[in-house]
């Protein structure tokens, strides 16, 4: 069986998060006035996409290309 293993598509999105997160502390720690404001918004970033993804329905369904969803 050759299972493509998408990396950018998994992870791709984790790492973006993960970027502007590290963008928004860095901003928090060493930046004073417009940099507080932008740490504000960098950190409140993960949040929303975790309340975007708690509220539309998207837990616990992964499925992979090629399974019916049948129990074997």
């Amino acid at each position: 069986m050759s299972y493509s293993f998408p990396f950018r598509k998994v992870y791709g999105p984790a790492v973006v998060i993960a970027v502007i997160t590290l963008c928004g502390l860095l901003s928090a720690l060493f930046g004073d006035g417009i940099w507080d404001a932008l740490s504000w918004v960098a950190l409140i970033v993960p949040l929303a996409v975790i309340v975007r993804y708690y509220y539309s329905g998207r837990r616990g369904s992964v499925r992979r290309p090629g399974m019916s969803g049948k129990a074997l």
